[in-house]
């Protein structure tokens, strides 16, 4: 019966919006998280208008067909896994932006990417803050889908910050328009923000107004290594106590390691960990806050302490900080992290997860959004030593019974999605969850978006 009604789909919309190539189709079951879970799809669907999501949506509705929504495929929780028998409905084609320079707005559609909507938005002398380190392969959607973060959300905030109105088409079809280029509003509920970090679920973004900035003032950068992590950590809530940098990075030895054996930049592989910081503040204070931060890191026992305001050399410490998950990958399989935890729990987290790494027997490295607790701990394995896997995938359950025990947070940026589903009613409690499931039940009463993930 699907099959058949697929067909009736494919004729309300234009050529090629319907994939049903099995080739294609196997390329759309996973995202970067790659769920062995994950299903065959009936077909992909790639609209370009609301409309076309529309059409699919009361399509699906009617049919009681399961619809995952995606973006650039690029998470790392399994928040875009294909089910067996539903479609994926894909908005990577859906790439409109207007920007508008007065307001300091741009309206986007959510199959551009990070790094595009940056570059678009830079041509009028504007600058979008949200940067995840995938931000050159990562899209608008799929952030707003996570809530994603990045390197300078210390200071900056998260993609929720930056998102004043919405386009969003509900279950059955209804295309509902949420706030707008306003900067102050609060008429009615806050329903902007409830789809924002809502993975899908809830319904499919089709538009989104995004608040832009003035361009970001050249950064000074302080670079520091440790011979101890805890050190590392310490230093980190001194700083914060006192100044707000624009970034406050941490990579652990695995990760510098995993980085120098990439890019050979003459890292120092002795280190325990290496902090990656930075002022963007105006005029003399940039300067200031990078000898502040120059003198906590010394004083916390840095070996070494490093500072520039030229960009190109803040620059190439920030890019080695943003390659250390593809390095590590280089490793071996990874099952990726993004716990988080108050940062007077920063320390005690990353020498918890040390812990596990050693009981467990497998390596684990940790990066960090040090300045806000967002940790990535980064499993490696071999997915073909079957002792191992299951060793990773037991660290990987402990690493989120630890962060939630020190009063923090399963995720993140990264959303729950799939993988970490289990782990979800353990850190929100039975009303809260029952809470979301009432929402959930109010806006897809037939339970068609994301089936499986989150809730």
């Amino acid at each position: 019966m699907a099959v058949s009604a697929l067909a009736g789909l494919a004729a309300e919309l234009p050529d090629g919006v319907v994939v049903t190539d099995p080739d294609i189709l196997a390329s759309y079951r996973q995202d970067r998280a790659a769920d062995p879970a994950a299903g065959t799809p009936l077909a992909v669907v790639r609209p370009t208008r609301t409309e076309e999501v529309q059409t699919v949506l009361r399509w699906a509705s009617a049919n009681r067909i399961a619809v995952v929504p995606r973006g650039a495929g690029t998470g790392l929780s399994g928040g875009a896994t294909a089910v067996d028998g539903g479609i994926v409905l894909s908005t990577e084609k859906m790439r409109d932006i207007i920007v508008d320079p007065v307001t300091r707005t741009a309206v986007v559609q959510p199959g551009l990417l990070n790094a595009e909507v940056k570059k678009a938005v830079a041509e009028y002398g504007l600058w979008y803050p949200p940067d995840p380190s995938s931000y050159e392969i990562c899209s608008i959607g799929g952030n707003i889908a996570t809530n994603a973060g990045g390197l300078c959300c210390v200071k900056y905030g998260v993609t929720t910050d930056y998102v004043l109105g919405l386009q969003v088409v509900l279950a059955d079809g209804t295309a509902v328009r949420l706030g707008g280029p306003r900067l102050k509003d609060v008429a009615g509920l806050s329903l902007t923000k409830l789809f924002v970090g809502s993975e899908g679920t809830l319904g499919v973004v089709t538009e989104v107004t995004l608040r832009l900035l003035p361009p970001q003032p050249p950064a000074c950068t302080v670079v520091a290594t440790f011979n101890s992590v805890e050190a590392a950590a310490g230093a980190v809530l001194t700083i914060t106590n006192k100044i707000r940098p624009s970034m406050l990075e941490f990579m652990d030895a695995v990760a510098i390691n995993a980085v120098e054996d990439k890019l050979r930049m003459g890292l120092d592989r002795s280190a325990a960990a290496m902090m990656v910081a930075a002022s963007d503040s105006r005029g003399p204070a940039g300067g200031h806050d990078a000898e502040f931060m120059a003198q906590v890191f010394t004083e916390a026992g840095a070996t070494e302490c490093f500072s520039t305001s030229d960009p190109a050399e803040g620059e190439a410490f920030v890019a080695a900080r943003r390659f250390a998950i593809p390095a590590v990958e280089a490793k071996g399989s990874l099952l990726l992290e993004d716990v988080g935890v108050p940062l007077p729990a920063l320390a005690d987290l990353v020498g918890g997860v040390a812990k596990i790494a050693a009981d467990r027997d497998v390596t684990i490295s940790v990066i960090a959004h040090a300045g806000d607790g967002n940790t990535h701990p980064l499993i490696v394995f071999d997915p073909a030593d079957a002792a191992m896997a299951e060793r990773a995938e037991k660290a990987f359950g402990e690493i989120m019974d630890l962060a939630v025990s020190l009063g923090g947070t399963i995720t993140g940026e990264h959303g729950v999605g799939r993988l970490k589903k289990p782990w979800l009613a353990g850190q929100l409690g039975p009303e809260a969850m029952e809470l979301t499931r009432r929402i959930k039940s109010a806006l897809d009463p037939a339970g068609i978006l994301n089936p499986g993930a989150v809730i």
